[in-house]
Order: structure tokens, then sequence, then C-alpha cells
């Protein structure tokens, strides 16, 4: 990644941490934030170096780390949603299409957000075809719908079929006052 994690404050990648309990890897903006200012989508660097320092692709641009959302997307993929999705997707030939769309959306706004060396570097060493070739969260079967959660994020940054379908159907809400969460961290 190149320093833009730096570009967010400690307490603000604390935060992110706490929701993901995880230290957060190559974040480069706060895409979304809840009514009550605390980050619920962030943006991940396309290419991170492992430990040995060398590049690997992270195809998953858009992560959602709001903990409330996190639980209620987790609750309806476990009551099978994502297979009635790919149905949807199979019979709505306008859904499909805007889906495909946001595939190819994702992957152009995944491959430019590369600084110009490691677009090269990712050529280089053959990695540009998982970042050019595959959709939203690195789908190779644009039919397949790997997880609620990603769409999600990918809908609250950008718009998204997906998460337009899981919003119309489902009115998922955030925390309400009387317990923030993130504000317990």
């Amino acid at each position: 990644m190149t320093g833009s994690q730096k570009s967010l404050g400690e307490e603000e990648l604390r935060v992110i941490a706490s929701q993901l309990s995880r230290k957060p890897r190559g974040v480069l903006s706060v895409e979304r934030r809840c009514r009550f200012g605390y980050p619920q989508v962030i943006k991940v660097y396309p290419l991170l170096r492992d430990g040995a320092g060398r590049a690997c692709p992270f195809p998953t641009l858009f992560w959602l780390t709001c903990p409330t959302l996190i639980e209620r997307l987790s609750r309806l993929e476990h009551q099978g949603y994502i297979k009635e999705l790919e149905r949807k997707l199979a019979e709505d030939g306008r859904l499909r299409e805007e889906y495909y769309q946001n595939h190819r959306d994702y992957i152009a706004e995944r491959w430019a957000a590369l600084t110009p060396e490691d677009r090269a570097l990712a050529a280089e060493k053959g990695l540009d075809k998982a970042l050019r070739g595959r959709g939203i969260g690195g789908l190779a079967d644009w039919d397949k719908v790997k997880c609620l959660h990603l769409h999600y994020a990918h809908h609250l940054a950008r718009g998204n079929a997906i998460g337009r379908w899981v919003e119309d159907r489902f009115s998922l809400k955030e925390c309400g006052p009387e317990r923030i969460i993130c504000g317990e961290f």
C-alpha cells in the first residue's frame, strides 16, 4: 500500500480494528459512516504486501465494518438468502445485467485505485488477471453471490443491485441511540 493509511487518524484505525476484531490492512478511506459518525464501510487497497513483502491481490475493495450490519447480514446468509438471490439473478434479466454492470464498475475502480507502479507489478506477476477479470470480492462466476456483506458494503459506498435488493426487502437498521456499539470500543 502507498502511505494513504496514514491519512486516517490513529483513533479511527483503532475503532475499525475493534469493529473487525483485527488490525485492518491497506485502508485507503472511510467510504461511509453511520449516523453517529463511526465507519460503516472502508475502502481497501487492492494489492497488499505479505510479511515477506510479496504482493498479493486483494479483490475486496469495499469492506463492511459496522458490527450491527455484519451481524444482521450474517443472519440473512444463514437463512439461505444467497441461494434465493442466485435464483433471482437467473430469472430476472434486468437484475442480472445491472449486477454484471456492478461487477464491471467495481473492477474498473479497483484497477484505478492502484498506483501506476503497482499496476505494472501486478501485470509483471500475472496478478492483473485476478484484479481485472474477477468481479466484486474476486468472484469469477458473476451468476453467483459470494456473500451479502461485500455486496452491501459496495451498495453503501457506490450502489449495488444485490445490496439494494437486501435493503429494500429487509430494511437493515443501524444501532439505536440507546446502545451505540462502536461508542463502547
